[in-house]
């Protein structure tokens, strides 16, 4: 019987944590109704392998094209595929398999079911480790950007645990509609500037234990950012270009005989 829920996984030389995490995954309760996808991105050790060895579908990218384009592949996947759901979660074990179920009850709920739901470690629930202090500033840096863009109030900005249903992973694959290269705080403001429901859901989160993250150094996280706010300013621009064309095309309806 068809699933109806696609969990996906962008991994870039996770060799040292992927096997454990697919495991821990693989004897969650989320295998009752969800199917796993690995989009491997040109990894230069034995992640595919290791993915492989599981019997776990995996797409591997004949060239390194970033995190963006690996959840891009994802999301394409997913609409290919007819999934109804889509959650995308971290290859290095940072996010515990309990959060599947959290999110996907919440998609599902039936008394307020959002478009996207984000994990967050700042809700009164979550369970997390402590945050390096130039993270913490980043943090707070896109809380403000996205509450001063966006309009919206979100506590976990970087959280690249998310939920989505299928409005917005079919929004997400078409081209010029996700950013490819940094997918962070820019999407947020976005898709709340595109009236879909943003929600959050305390998260279970484990400090890395193995390689290194993508905003990893000094003065990676300051440019990291300086082109967010480039790339949120775009989004903006963007957007309101869109919402002026449309209201024109509904003022031009209206006018014409």
């Amino acid at each position: 019987m068809k699933k109806s829920l696609l969990i996906i996984i962008p991994a870039y030389n996770e060799e040292a944590s992927i096997g454990d995490f697919l495991d821990s995954l693989m004897q969650s309760e989320a295998m009752e109704y969800a199917d796993i996808l690995v989009i491997n991105d040109a990894s230069s050790d034995s992640t595919a392998e290791i993915v492989e060895s599981r019997q776990i579908p995996v797409i591997s990218h004949p060239f390194n094209l970033g995190y963006g384009s690996a959840l891009q592949t994802g999301y394409k996947y997913a609409v290919t595929k007819g999934y109804q759901y889509l959650i995308q979660i971290d290859a290095d074990g940072q996010h515990d398999s309990c959060n599947i179920g959290r999110i996907y009850q919440k998609l599902t709920s039936e008394k307020a079911t959002p478009d996207l739901v984000i994990g967050t470690r700042f809700l009164k629930e979550s369970q997390t480790f402590s945050i390096p202090f130039a993270k913490k500033i980043a943090i707070l840096f896109f809380r403000k950007v996205i509450q001063f863009a966006g309009k919206k109030k979100i506590s976990d900005p970087t959280s690249g645990l998310q939920g989505m249903n299928y409005p917005v992973f079919e929004y997400y694959s078409r081209f010029g509609n996700f950013d490819n290269n940094y997918p962070d705080a820019n999407m947020l403001v976005q898709m709340a500037l595109l009236g879909y429901d943003i929600q959050e859901v305390p998260a279970v989160m484990h400090k890395r234990t193995a390689g290194k993250s993508m905003h990893f150094g000094i003065i990676e996280p300051i440019l990291y950012m300086l082109i967010m706010v480039f790339s949120t300013v775009n989004v903006c621009i963007r957007n309101r270009k869109a919402k002026h064309k449309k209201r024109w095309n509904q003022i031009e309806k209206k006018t014409c005989f």
